[in-house]
């Protein structure tokens, strides 16, 4: 009998249940025929849904067997060696049963965006670099229905604005918007902030900043986006003023740090350890670049100190962002030390010329920025403390595939094909390893990124000889393949590798803050 049955068997609400089961006997055997009859026991055990013969990894507890799966009312209540019946009963001999993969760092927040999510084994998709401007509008938008599971911090960049006094007005009469409608009144406060990039937030309006951002937290924000390489007006004291604020709020900074540079890093590790915030990092990878071994050794040796900070790559030797951002400031090139031929235009392809870097520029659009070399992304991969996210873009049809492919590839290309890591570890990096870093803000989290009885059943089954991303630089999105079967709180959202039509059962993930008022 496996160590988690002999847990289960010892708890006392087993105890409880045999003694129940052993009285309700004795009283069937006294009472007249058929007055205390027993339920026959295929209804007492029914499920609303099993995983048949399965072979089930969970990376916290190490369990990697052959099991059946019960779920019952969204949430996994049988792990089982015994057959299980239920409403519907899938056969998934020869596939792995994982956990939801929870994605970090997703800014594809619609439901087409979600398909192609789903279909790379992710159940739950938050937007933590950027954050949003309102965190109630968002989340009042998405609960209008969500294939996956949602959430988002709030956004340093957006809210920075209410501490420009210039600006306050227009955001009021973003805020006077939200009834009538709020879609426009979300893209509003979002463009105020974007506005005042490259203004600087006084001193005396410190206090104006770290009312907006609590007021985000107070709404549910799973923490603060500070993606400062796209607002070069925050000074460095403005930075670590912010995480004065989230050490005081017991909140999460995750942030896309000043540049790519070494400096970069020291300075948000820096604050971290100066004042005992928790730091996720995003993308370690493309903030890194050549630097990327130096790097890891200061984010490993902080955290290895005890610091609560982490950090996430993806499995792309491209970057994407707005071809218009502060990233594109002059002597780009020189920082990221590529040309006009490594940035390609998402909606055509097309690879840019010095003129016709120029006029994309000034009229705005996304771009694919061709920077990092292979085994930069394999050395951030490989590394024991940091697990994957994807960066995933707003859906359109040439988008950068990692919207599509993150998690396949990285399980198919890298950690199979590639030899980079085992199975197990790799799917820590996408499942524990996130739920983790979103305990200290949510207790949602405590339930996903398992698979154990009495989690949430967010489930990805797959073929691990089959996954492989297959969304390119060159054409439009793609779906990955090997992923058979998703399941979002108990629901399936893919199955025998289709989407579902009209499968919407995702929820929002908040954050303790909204709880607690």
């Amino acid at each position: 009998m496996s160590e988690l049955h002999e847990r289960q068997r010892s708890s006392p609400m087993h105890r409880f249940r045999t003694l129940v089961a052993a009285a309700l006997t004795a009283l069937a055997a006294a009472a007249p025929a058929g007055l205390l009859a027993p339920a026959p026991l295929a209804a007492q055990d029914a499920h609303d849904i099993v995983l048949s013969g399965g072979r089930v990894m969970d990376p916290e507890t190490g369990l990697d067997a052959l099991r059946n799966v019960g779920i019952r009312a969204g949430e996994i209540v049988a792990i089982s060696e015994d057959p299980l019946t239920g409403d519907i009963v899938v056969d998934v001999a020869g596939l792995v049963v994982a956990p939801g993969f929870i994605d970090l760092h997703a800014h594809g927040q619609s439901n087409r965006a979600n398909e192609f999510q789903a279909r790379d084994g992710v159940t739950t998709a938050l937007e933590m670099e950027s954050g949003v401007a309102s965190p109630a509008l968002f989340l009042a938008r998405r609960g209008e229905g969500a294939i996956l599971n949602y959430g988002a911090t709030v956004s340093h960049m957006s809210n920075r604005a209410w501490a420009m006094p210039e600006r306050v007005a227009e955001l009021e009469r973003a805020r006077a918007m939200v009834a009538s409608d709020p879609n426009a009144a979300m893209r509003q406060l979002g463009s105020a902030g974007s506005a005042g990039r490259y203004d600087a937030v006084a001193r005396e309006d410190y206090p104006a900043l770290r009312d907006a951002l609590a007021r985000g937290l107070s709404e549910g924000a799973l923490g603060i986006g500070m993606a400062h390489q796209y607002y070069p007006g925050a000074s460095l004291e403005e930075i670590l003023e912010v995480f004065k604020f989230a050490a005081e709020a017991n909140t999460t900074i995750y942030t896309h740090v000043r540049d790519m540079t070494i400096s970069a890093m020291q300075e948000v590790l820096a604050n971290a350890v100066a004042t005992g915030a928790s730091l996720h990092i995003v993308h370690v990878n493309s903030s890194s670049l050549w630097n990327i071994g130096p790097i890891l050794d200061l984010i490993g040796g902080v955290q290895s100190r005890g610091f609560d900070v982490t950090t996430e790559a993806y499995p792309y030797t491209a970057a994407s962002t707005g071809i218009e951002s502060a990233i594109f400031d002059p002597g780009w090139q020189e920082k990221l030390q590529i040309s006009y031929g490594d940035v390609q235009l998402q909606d055509t392809g097309e690879r840019l010329t010095e003129e016709t870097f120029r006029s994309n520029r000034q009229e705005g659009g996304t771009v694919i920025i061709h920077m990092m070399r292979d085994e930069w992304i394999r050395e951030a991969l490989a590394s024991s403390f940091v697990m994957v996210a994807s960066d995933g873009m707003r859906y359109a049809p040439g988008a950068h595939p990692r919207g599509a492919g993150t998690f396949s590839r990285f399980l198919g290309h890298y950690a199979r094909d590639g030899g980079l890591l085992p199975l197990m570890d790799a799917l820590a990096k996408v499942t524990i390893m996130p739920a983790r870093r979103l305990e200290g803000m949510t207790d949602q989290a405590a339930r996903k990124g398992r698979l154990q009885v009495g989690m949430d059943a967010d489930i990805t089954v797959l073929d691990p000889d089959r996954i492989i991303d297959t969304a390119t630089f060159e054409e439009d999105l793609s779906y990955s393949i090997g992923v058979v079967h998703v399941l979002v709180n108990g629901e399936f959202v893919v199955r025998d590798s289709e989407n579902v039509d009209g499968a919407m059962p995702g929820r929002a993930i908040v954050g303790r803050m909204m709880s607690e008022r």
